[in-house]
């Protein structure tokens, strides 16, 4: 095989395995807290109520209630929260695209400078730069990526965020209630299939952030099972007391 054939295949072998994945969607973070979020919030509160020894259709109005209150309220808070990172992003660009306009040649220059500081021979980085600021939106791009750290072209949605966080947090929540519809009328099912969730869902994350799955599985394990077991002694101590 010629040295040519092999620097090919070895091109194509770099290519084929150096994909990365999405890190700057807006799915993701919304997605896996609101069902870590909902598995918890849920089975510590049903855990509360549980504790203080009442009947199970109240344990069952009381865990649909956190359901829904719950993931509206994710999804109103995700929505404002990258809406409002998004439209400081946008007057920012906004603030670099004026600039642009009325001083190109400095903004060509701080660009230049910034290519310098990374190692770039000085004259050089000035071609580069001019190269690069001859299409004003292509300028735009590099200045936000270079100045700001985001790419204009992939700012996260508030809706897909906040659709994301709902469903995620209804699935996440719906767990915990979903023996009590089924008949159960004790705790252990609940939290059993709870915390088989939250062990779940730990090991799926890990799928996306390179971390074990065990690792993570248990992880979210223990602290679901942790505020649930203090909810619970809660819901004891507080149901004794008022009974």
């Amino acid at each position: 095989m010629s040295v040519i054939d092999t620097d090919a295949e070895l091109h194509d072998a770099h290519r084929d395995n150096h994909t990365h994945r999405d890190v700057n969607g807006g799915w993701l973070r919304p997605a896996v807290f609101g069902a870590m979020d909902g598995l918890v919030s849920n089975l510590a509160l049903i855990s509360g109520v549980a504790g203080g020894s009442v009947s199970s259709q109240t344990i069952v109005l009381t865990g649909l209630a956190g359901l829904a209150a719950g993931a509206f309220s994710m999804a109103a808070g995700e929505y404002t929260s990258v809406a409002s990172q998004r439209e400081l992003v946008l007057a920012e660009l906004d603030v670099e695209r004026r600039e642009l306009r009325k001083h190109p040649k400095d903004e060509q220059a701080e660009l230049a400078a910034l290519y310098e500081a990374r190692g770039v021979d000085a004259d050089l980085a000035r071609k580069v730069a001019g190269q690069l600021s001859r299409d004003p939106e292509q300028a735009l791009e590099i200045h936000a990526r270079e100045e700001l750290g985001v790419d204009p072209k992939d700012l996260p949605s508030p809706t897909v965020a906040a659709v994301s966080s709902f469903g995620s947090f209804a699935l996440g929540a719906l767990l915990p209630v979903l023996p009590y519809l089924l008949g159960a009328v004790t705790l252990w099912p609940a939290a059993l299939l709870a915390l088989l969730g939250l062990f779940a869902c730990g090991a799926v994350v890990a799928r996306v952030t390179a971390r074990s799955w065990w690792y993570s599985g248990l992880r979210q394990l223990i602290l679901g099972g942790a505020a649930a077991a203090v909810t619970f002694g809660l819901g004891v101590l507080f149901g004794t007391a008022v009974g």
